[in-house]
């Protein structure tokens, strides 16, 4: 019969050749074309976050056009505060920093350089060589690494394209994704193969709540983080402490790297800043503080353990991410990663349902 024609092994593996060619294509391309690419992944992230309140309003009987409109202009007004107030404060503080910059560096050379030559009057001459060379080829490697990442990022993200172009092409970009993202949807949906669509539907619903759980629910514990680490350290009277709460809520986004940088950061700088201890405990008090908050309130509840996205792997997605594909890698990272997790475990699911995993075992 005609409909079997579908289910054939043949039929079958054409169809599983034709979408490897097209993964390859596709990927291939995203690779030529990473350089450009920028304005237009950034805009589609935004047309992503947005389009649920976008249907809210158009439930309320808005034109889609008009809740588009307002929606968009909503969230650059917001952008827009947000850097005007900020911008003038963190110019300060780097302006401040670039003064106080020599007083730190003798601070430095008066606190710990003896406390290194102390330690290294304990050890003997060959654990010292030992350790000098262990830590030249290491410290070279991880620069050369850290390197590598941040010209890749860089080079591929921002040198096609300017400050101000991104500005300017991602929110047309995102208002038209916005606009028409129902339309998009309704045709890749229809593009899908007959056979295989109603998986593929399913699938599709996996990673788009695996994806929204995480994005939203990370972005606002980065908000939190932020402004917390920002205010509590300022308050202690840390100097650069708003640029380090921000830096440290911002990088909370990739698992634990957040908490490391700020605390590694501010505790070096309150050490040298300080003379009580006191107050460097605050400022270390203040981290942990934070980080138990996190880990016990504000990502079970807002981003939840049913996502399905380890830390582990989202750290090795943002990096290899950041590696082959610049900048652009870097967004692309975690709804990669979301997907290929959720297609991981539908090839479990199907694997332990399979001849292969059961063997002569009845199911």
């Amino acid at each position: 019969m005609p409909d079997q024609r579908l289910s054939d092994p043949p039929a079958t593996n054409r169809q599983l050749r034709f979408w490897l060619i097209g993964l390859g294509l596709f990927v291939l391309a995203l690779w030529l074309l990473s350089g450009m690419l920028l304005p237009f992944v950034v805009g589609l992230a935004v047309a992503y976050l947005l389009d649920p309140v976008v249907d809210r309003l158009e439930r309320w009987r808005l034109p889609r056009w008009l809740a588009t409109t307002l929606v968009l202009l909503s969230f650059v007004v917001v952008l827009v505060l947000l850097s005007l107030l900020l911008l003038p404060l963190v110019q300060a503080q780097v302006a401040h920093l670039i003064e106080v910059l020599p007083n730190y560096a003798t601070a430095m050379k008066e606190r710990v350089l003896p406390m290194i030559d102390r330690l290294v009057h304990r050890l003997s001459p060959e654990d010292v060589e030992r350790l000098r060379g262990a830590a030249g080829n290491y410290a070279g490697e991880m620069v050369g690494w850290v390197g590598r990442v941040l010209s890749g990022i860089l080079s591929g993200g921002l040198a096609l394209f300017d400050v101000l172009s991104v500005l300017f092409i991602t929110p047309i970009v995102a208002f038209y994704l916005m606009r028409d993202w129902d339309l998009l949807v309704a045709k890749v949906n229809s593009w899908l193969p007959l056979d295989h669509a109603e998986t593929i539907r399913e699938q599709a619903r996996q990673v788009d709540m695996t994806l929204a759980g995480f994005v939203r629910g990370q972005a606002l514990v980065c908000l939190v983080l932020g402004l917390f680490y920002a205010v509590g350290l300022s308050v202690a009277g840390l100097d650069f402490g708003l640029v380090i709460g921000l830096l440290a809520g911002l990088l909370s986004f990739i698992p634990y790297v957040g908490t490391l940088f700020g605390f590694v950061s501010s505790t070096g700088l309150a050490l040298l800043q300080f003379d009580e201890l006191w107050r460097v405990g605050v400022v270390v008090g203040i981290f942990l503080f934070g980080q138990a908050v996190e880990g016990n309130v504000l990502t079970p509840k807002l981003v939840g353990d049913k996502v399905g996205l380890h830390a582990v792997w989202v750290i090795f997605a943002l990096l290899a991410g950041g590696t082959l594909f610049g900048f652009v890698g870097v967004l692309l990272a975690v709804p990669v990663a979301a997907v290929i997790g959720v297609l991981t475990r539908f090839a479990l699911g199907r694997y332990l349902q399979s001849p292969y995993y059961r063997g002569g075992a009845a199911p």
